[in-house]
């Protein structure tokens, strides 16, 4: 079987295309040209770079594998950075790695893969599709590296024509093999920051960069009962759940509740104050097909953050309502809610709102 694999010149999809060489399958190399901001003043040294690119050719040239590079710029910038800059300029929270995942990486992927006869493709991603009459994405076998929530937009249809090499080892596994095979990536340390996003640069600084146009607004931080206990100098610097840098008065620690752009208000609280027993999630996603009425489900709202037992009711337009057993703190509108049973995906959605209850 021949099958398209996904080189970032990383460690991780490297040694996802040296496996499944090693099980048999015809491996071709294909490494997508996602973002190029340099005309920005933005060095996006790890992703899309030339030593990148020259790294995921190595790979292919040591494994003896045809290695081709996609432009695929235009798509990332409509479907990926564009959404990025808008829900930061909007007061949300964006998860831009899900998007590029579901919008770009796997449709280019399939799409160059029917080009060339092949018949899947593969990433490097830590997770797993378990195939028993249909294809069902679970956690990867290494809890702490599981990248599943940022893969649930994939529905069976797609997953069923996807490997996940990785999900059944650890990283330190990894690593051993790349060194075994001499990768030079065995030993390049994790990157946990979006990938267009250069190392040492803030997210509002990439914002304003990217939105030139932007000039953003002065408004004041205000607490749960409208007192002013502070000034911002743009929302897209603030997140739901954020602490630090908020430069407010009073002694208490406080957290980014609410982020209000109509008023352009930063609405601050105390911890007890950014619970969340519910949330409104839209855009849903379901693996096999709504449920007729509510379920129960491991509900995880951040890509590192436990799951939370919960009840997720079907809404009408694609939504749901989450119900959590216990409070959870600051769900950030924009970012994602993924249910899981067990360690399969259920489904997930986009998180809207509040279910409208606060505290404890």
């Amino acid at each position: 079987m021949k099958v398209l694999v996904a080189l970032s010149g990383g460690v991780d999809s490297s040694v996802a295309a040296a496996l499944l060489q090693r099980e048999g399958f015809e491996v071709v190399g294909v490494t997508l040209r996602l973002a190029d901001l340099s005309h920005l003043g933005l060095d996006v040294s790890r992703c899309c770079s030339p030593d990148a690119i020259a790294s995921a050719r190595a790979v292919a040239k040591t494994l003896g594998v045809p290695h081709y590079l996609v432009d695929s710029q235009a798509v990332f910038t409509e479907q990926v950075i564009r959404p990025f800059v808008a829900s930061y300029l909007g007061g949300r929270t964006p998860s831009p790695c899900i998007r590029c995942n579901s919008r770009v990486k796997f449709p280019e992927l399939l799409e160059l893969a029917r080009t060339l006869g092949a018949e899947a493709v593969a990433t490097g991603h830590y997770a797993r599709v378990r195939r028993d009459g249909t294809a069902r994405l679970c956690r990867a076998a290494e809890v702490g590296r599981d990248q599943s929530y940022f893969l649930f937009e994939l529905v069976p249809e797609v997953l069923s024509r996807v490997y996940f090499p990785l999900g059944e080892y650890r990283k330190s596994e990894v690593r051993e093999i790349a060194r075994r095979l001499g990768f030079a990536a065995a030993e390049r340390k994790d990157s946990q920051e979006v990938c267009f996003v250069p190392v040492g640069c803030s997210y509002p600084e990439v914002v304003e960069r990217l939105a030139p146009d932007h000039r953003p607004a002065s408004g004041p931080i205000v607490s749960v009962r409208g007192e002013v206990v502070g000034q911002h100098s743009g929302i897209h610097r603030f997140t739901v759940g954020q602490r630090r840098g908020l430069q407010v008065s009073g002694q208490e620690r406080r957290y980014v509740i609410a982020i209000d752009a109509q008023h352009n208000r930063v609405v601050v609280g105390a911890r007890e104050e950014a619970l969340r027993r519910a949330i409104q999630v839209r855009d849903v996603v379901w693996h096999e097909g709504e449920p007729a009425g509510p379920v129960r489900a491991a509900v995880q709202v951040r890509s590192r953050h436990e799951p939370t037992e919960a009840v997720v009711t079907p809404q009408a337009g694609g939504r749901v309502t989450v119900a959590f057993s216990v409070p959870v703190l600051a769900p950030a509108p924009g970012q994602a809610a993924v249910f899981y049973d067990g360690d399969t995906v259920l489904g997930g959605g986009w998180i809207e709102g509040d279910g409208g209850e606060g505290g404890e």
